[in-house]
């Protein structure tokens, strides 16, 4: 059996982060970046500070200062850091004190894709997440990425009703969910969220 981790992302709130940590989640996102679910740090390193010790906490970044970026791993004490832009593979050198997944943007380009994917081996980091859009709940052509390798995390779209299949073709190390599990940009349905996790962990037994 292969656990499939689940990470739900666009956090914003304690009780939302209590919610699905009871739930069964393993990694809850934080964006820092320009987005609807945009969170100050001061009020992440709140809600981290009130997590279960098993919780592991991510931090969204896009194309932002080296110098903010380490600021914020310092204050909030975030785990990993993602990064959802043009970041370099000298760049991802100089983040501290924290594991690194590279968001890979897909989109209907597939000779521009697959000589992204062939030079990820560049980036020395945790894992990569595919993904079309930040939250846009926008789903891609997952047989793009069969056969890639590695900590492969797959996001854009994903809910209750599609992800066995997503997972069933590509088996990846883990599954990102952000406006499949909403209620509103920035508030989980706690509904959506359970039956999200029930059948991801299903899934699982399965792979």
């Amino acid at each position: 059996m292969v656990s499939i981790k689940i990470k739900i992302c666009g956090i914003t709130n304690l009780d939302d982060a209590l919610m699905v940590s009871k739930f069964g989640v393993d990694a809850l996102g934080f964006i820092f970046a320009p987005s609807p679910r945009n969170i100050e740090p001061v009020i992440a390193k709140n809600i981290i500070q009130n997590l279960p010790p098993f919780i592991i906490t991510v931090g969204v970044f896009k194309d932002q200062e080296l110098e903010l970026v380490n600021k914020v791993i310092r204050l909030t004490g975030i785990d990993v850091v993602q990064l959802h832009g043009s970041e370099s593979p000298e760049y991802c050198r100089f983040i501290k004190n924290a594991r690194i997944i590279k968001r890979i943007k897909i989109d209907d380009d597939k000779v521009k894709l697959k000589k992204v994917i062939s030079d990820i081996d560049k980036y020395s980091v945790a894992g990569y997440l595919f993904d079309p859009g930040e939250g846009s709940g926008k789903v891609f052509d997952w047989n793009m990425v069969k056969g890639v390798g590695g900590n492969i995390i797959i996001g854009g779209g994903l809910n209750q009703d599609n992800v066995k299949d997503m997972i069933g073709l590509l088996k990846p190390y883990g599954v990102d969910v952000c406006s499949g599990v909403e209620k509103f940009p920035g508030k989980k349905d706690p509904t959506k969220v359970k039956e999200f996790i029930k059948e991801v962990r299903k899934c699982s037994l399965q792979v």
